[in-house]
């Protein structure tokens, strides 16, 4: 009897096309996870249906055309169908290798409903957020667990945490990093995707550690090893012994900051600015939060922060490629999943 073992890859989201419409339909969904803003389900719709995404989803649709590939689509889309075909050619027959969005289409439900009816005698979820976050990772493998709870026959299912530390993962950001002359920059950031401070604090068990001091978050210990922002420190140190680079040369900053409450610090808008006026002419610039190129990467850093940049006498910011479907990445991932 042959047996085959599923991959289901997911990545966070995104909107059918750019118009205005679709990308309400995807905020609407996106932002009411009680994961991604955790108040109140009353508070919570409140919030996000009558203030948010009125005041967001037009100017969100205007920047999701400003990336969208006309043949294409969605970067992050065609990223996911591109790294989930080169998964399946590396691993072979004795696997089925689906992809789907935590939000919007391909949809989790869809791709878990493929592989029950392929009969797999295993599935291996791997959401593609290598630092742990209740917002991502943890909404994916609750909705998995929510969806395979029904069924008659429940597979043997895994569910992967994180890959913040993975080996292969790691190189093949540095290779990434090494495409790049530093010594043609003033600075190096490693801008991560920010979360509510609030966050990381009910994550907390000890309620004695996080955020109490500047550095709760410098190395992994027993308390902090499933913290999200000590595991962005961990992943930019990896990434920055085997470049090379000394501390004076970068620094880590989170983006993305929704609202006015506090979200992890130091911003990244608040360190752009510093930097131009510090006479910083030329950043380059890491998001290794993210291993697809995507609205973050292509809009906000390379045209939001470059024009904050030039307001404070920079000149250039240089993204660093993420990984996408680059051969190291597709390496990482299938040892990830096998492992």
């Amino acid at each position: 009897m042959d047996k085959k073992t599923g991959i289901l890859l997911v990545n966070l989201g995104t909107p059918d096309t750019p118009s205005n419409s679709d990308v309400y339909k995807y905020l609407i969904e996106f932002l009411t996870d009680e994961r991604v803003i955790d108040f109140g389900w009353w508070k919570r719709n409140l919030l996000v249906r009558g203030v948010i995404v009125p005041a967001r989803y037009k100017n969100s649709a205007k920047t999701y055309r400003e990336i969208w590939d006309k043949e294409r689509g969605s970067p992050l889309l065609y990223h996911l169908q591109d790294l989930a075909a080169k998964v399946q050619q590396q691993l072979g027959n004795d696997f089925v290798v689906e992809y789907a969005m935590r939000y919007q289409n391909p949809s989790l439900q869809g791709a878990l409903e493929k592989l029950q009816k392929l009969q797999v005698n295993k599935i291996v979820v791997l959401p593609l957020f290598p630092q742990y976050s209740s917002a991502c990772n943890g909404s994916v493998l609750q909705r998995v667990q929510e969806i395979t709870s029904s069924w008659q026959t429940i597979p043997d299912i895994k569910l992967i945490h994180h890959f913040y530390d993975n080996a292969k993962f790691i190189d093949a950001f540095v290779a990434r990093g090494n495409e790049h002359n530093f010594e043609d920059f003033d600075h190096v950031l490693f801008s991560y995707h920010g979360l509510p401070a609030r966050q990381l604090q009910k994550a907390d068990l000890s309620k004695k550690h996080c955020l109490q001091d500047a550095s709760c978050c410098a190395s992994i210990t027993e308390i902090n090893q499933h913290c999200y922002k000590a595991q962005c420190y961990a992943t930019t140190k990896l990434i920055v012994d085997k470049l090379g680079l000394s501390k004076d040369k970068y620094t880590v900053t989170f983006q993305s900051r929704l609202g006015k409450e506090i979200w992890l610090e130091p911003y990244t808008v608040d360190v752009i600015p510093q930097l131009g006026k510090a006479g910083k002419k030329k950043l380059l610039i890491f998001s290794p939060a993210f291993v697809a190129d995507c609205l973050e990467t292509l809009y906000e850093i390379r045209v939001e922060y470059l024009e904050l940049f030039e307001q404070y006498g920079g000149e250039q910011i240089t993204l660093v490629e993420s990984l996408n479907a680059e051969d190291n990445w597709v390496d990482a991932v299938c040892e990830i999943v096998t492992s």
